[in-house]
This record gives C-alpha cells, structure tokens and sequence, in this order.
C-alpha cells in the first residue's frame, strides 16, 4: 500500500495481492484516524462478503473467485476498545456484468485498488446493541 495525505484526506492505492480491510486498518492506525469516510473502486479476485439477517441476528457469507470489477467500495471508520473499527459495504462485477455485494469481510486486490479516506473532525464510537445485534454508532 501507497498513500498520501492531502489536509483531511487520505488517497490510497493497493497493489496485488493486498488485501483491503488489512490496508485501510493500518492507514487508520498510522495515522490516528477516529472517524473518516472512506470510498473506493478497482479490481479484486477474491471478496467475501456477508449479509446481516435481522430476524435471525446472523450473518451469511458468500466468497467469491474471479475477475471483479469494484464497482462500490463505501464505509466508515470508527473507534472500538481503541482500535480502528471498519464498517464497509462492497460490489464488484464479474465479467458478465452481474454484480454481488454485502458487508466486506475480506477483499485480494488483483490490479489495483483507488481509496480515498476523508477525516472526520471528531470521535464516535461503537457499542453493541442487544437489541439489533450490531454495533452501532455510540455518541
């Protein structure tokens, strides 16, 4: 991984076979990130992506092997226990056209990867909710 930082903003790129969550936690550790937005394309061969069912509280992953395109890659980061907390959503397009996303649980970068990370001024963290099943923004 490659950045520059640009005022609040940090402009990523990642190279085969990085892996992208591992990337943008280790910006945000680097450079003490509590709270950014974070955007981003490119090419991936292997995501994993989950969804959250909210009447059963469980996730379902689907991995998935291939030419991706990264059409979406789109979240926040955030504190939790003091660490960098990533909630990141993902689509990526096979060579039909035909595109899967859901929560990136993992993501190899195959070309190269474009993120773009803007700071927030400010802090926000996570608590889990007994009631949803997730960790949720705490103010």
């Amino acid at each position: 991984m490659e950045y520059k930082r640009f005022g609040d903003t940090l402009v990523l790129r990642l190279d085969p076979p990085e892996e992208i969550c591992e990337s943008i936690a280790a910006a945000a550790r680097e450079e003490n990130i509590a709270l950014a937005e974070i955007s981003g394309i490119g090419a991936a061969d292997s995501f994993t992506v989950g969804v959250y069912n909210t009447v059963t509280k469980e996730y379902r992953s689907n991995t998935l092997n291939g030419a991706y395109e990264i059409v979406s890659l789109s979240g926040t980061i955030t504190r939790k226990d003091g660490e960098p907390y990533l909630h990141l959503h993902f689509s990526a397009g096979d060579e039909n056209g035909r595109v899967s996303g859901g929560h990136l649980n993992r993501a190899t970068v195959s070309a190269t990867a474009e993120i773009i990370i803007r700071i927030i001024d400010g802090n926000v963290g996570r608590s889990f909710s007994k009631k949803i099943g997730l960790n949720l923004f705490e103010f």
